[in-house]
């Protein structure tokens, strides 16, 4: 997040460099209220992305608590990894357009809800809705949304449980909402959703090589859920 001391800085810089380059004291005024525009703009939007960055470490670590109870617990991890992301600007603006939404921080705010996420990487199936049960039922954090498409999944073949949560978030000054959203997978499921995306995005495919591939991949999808079905009834019977 830019300081003041930040934006004195560059505002003295526009000064020293448009001073040299316009006669014009209408047109200097003129360009310093489009920069300070901009400028107020950009510090803004890196205001925004730093708040969903700062709910997103919230987010991590009560899954990393609950990774490290449950191993004292039951001397086994549910958690193999975690990752995290923050959509780009741009990213964030094209969707904004794509939905005909007004371009306002306000709207970004209202009606995105994954600028930032979180990917849980679980062992098993039940591993799944156990965080996310102990995740819900905190009392800090508000569900806003699920969906769940291990249960009922996606017509490609895709699996994950999908939440999406509002939790506070405590600035220097301030107390702030903000939403996340939350995808729980297994391993099986993680390998499936990579590797169809990397083919799903090459460039210049047929359509005939699209439909073609689309089959053997909703085939491959099919037996990734198998092979969580079956591992995890492994399990049981061990730790039965």
């Amino acid at each position: 997040m830019e300081s003041s001391k930040g934006k004195s800085y560059a505002i003295g810089n526009f000064f020293q460099d448009a001073a040299s380059q316009v006669e014009s004291k209408e047109e200097l005024a003129r360009q310093l209220t489009e920069f300070l525009l901009e400028t107020d703009s950009l510090f803004r939007v890196q205001k925004m992305i730093s708040c969903y960055r700062c709910a997103l470490l919230e987010v991590e670590t009560k899954f990393r608590v609950l990774n490290e109870q449950f191993s004292l617990q039951h001397e086994r991890n549910p958690i193999e990894n975690i990752k995290t992301r923050i959509k780009s600007p741009n990213s964030i603006r094209e969707k904004i357009i794509r939905k005909n939404l007004p371009l306002t921080l306000a709207s970004i705010e209202e009606n995105l809800n994954d600028i930032a996420g979180i990917r849980v990487i679980c062992s098993f199936l039940e591993d799944i809705y156990m965080l996310a049960d102990c995740l819900i039922q905190q009392d800090d954090v508000v569900l806003l949304g699920c969906k769940d498409y291990i249960k009922n999944p996606k017509e490609n073949g895709y699996r994950s449980l999908h939440l999406i949560i509002q939790i506070p978030i405590f600035l220097q000054n301030e107390k702030k909402s903000m939403k996340v959203e939350v995808q729980l997978r297994t391993i099986a499921m993680e390998l499936w959703a990579n590797l169809e995306h990397r083919l799903r995005y090459k460039k210049n495919l047929d359509e005939s090589i699209i439909l073609q591939t689309a089959e053997e991949l909703n085939c491959c999808a099919e037996i990734s859920a198998m092979l969580d079905e079956r591992m995890q009834s492994i399990r049981n019977i061990i730790e039965k």
